[in-house]
């Protein structure tokens, strides 16, 4: 493969563009509002200046990297991707449409892929005209440095899509592993009880957000269960959190809590917001 789609220019797909391009990929970055593909830009932009200034991306890779990243809010300039990878917002019914309008772009045998974090992966291909070409590619956040990718087989997944898929996983040099469609699949199935247990201990009053945050760290974990949803997003991670509850029918240990949900109607969504757990406001001032 050569070419790359990336639906979504938040935080993932710009993460997701940018590893791809600074692997050699040409790659078609759309989203609905340009204005949102320019942000996207230029932040993809200031992660290159970063490494560029640590040392670990060189001017010249970075000026090619940037060279092979187009953006359009027009669907149609998708049709010459070989991959197509989803990362809009964590909703069944968006990314159905988003699959079935590919259906009608793209040629047969490009791949769609999804980067939900927890949504039915033969659900979401179910609106495409091939569930057999669709497949999970769960990056992690941030994408462009983060080295685990789920792969995440569906009912009709075909063993060439998830050949062709862990191909361009280690591609762009990250580390494949090959998950079934479960709710959550491994990683955020297993994370739901980091995040939950943590509520509980912050809700019963036995320790603050920051001994909890400092004692993980210091028991080996590079960030706390409050830095880590501040730093993804407190919304979204209560999105992935009901998901799995619901998909499990209303298992207790996977049940949100209520700081949680008063946290995301308060707007308070941690980095992206300037305020979650902790205040960011200085920073980005």
């Amino acid at each position: 493969m050569k070419s790359i789609g990336v639906i979504g220019a938040g935080t993932m797909g710009s993460g997701i563009a940018l590893a791809s391009a600074l692997s050699g990929y040409d790659v078609v970055l759309n989203d609905i509002n340009d204005g949102f593909l320019q942000r996207a830009y230029r932040n993809i932009g200031e992660l290159m200046q970063k490494a560029t200034d640590k040392g670990k991306l060189s001017v010249a890779d970075a000026n090619a990297a940037a060279v092979r990243i187009t953006t359009t809010s027009h669907f149609e300039h998708l049709k010459t991707c070989e991959l197509v990878i989803e990362a809009a917002v964590e909703k069944l019914e968006t990314k159905q449409q988003i699959f079935s309008r590919l259906s009608d772009v793209c040629a047969d045998d490009t791949i769609f892929a999804t980067n939900t974090s927890s949504l039915s992966i033969t659900a979401i291909a179910s609106a495409a005209r091939k569930p057999s070409r669709c497949v999970g590619l769960h990056f992690f956040n941030p994408a462009h440095i983060m080295k685990l990718v789920e792969i995440v087989r569906g009912h009709d997944t075909t063993d060439d899509v998830m050949y062709r898929s862990e191909g361009y996983i280690k591609q762009i040099g990250k580390t494949p592993v090959l998950a079934k469609d479960s709710p959550g699949f491994i990683v955020n199935r297993v994370a739901r009880n980091f995040y939950g247990e943590a509520f509980r201990l912050l809700g019963d009053g036995i320790a603050t957000h920051e001994q909890i945050d400092k004692i993980m760290q210091g028991s080996g974990f590079a960030m706390g269960p409050f830095q880590l949803m501040d730093l993804i997003g407190i919304d979204v991670n209560l999105a992935v959190t009901e998901s799995v509850y619901n998909q499990f029918f209303g298992e207790p240990r996977f049940r949100p809590h209520p700081i949680q949900q008063k946290m995301a109607e308060a707007h308070l969504l941690g980095k992206k917001t300037g305020r979650g757990f902790y205040d960011y406001s200085e920073k980005k001032s």
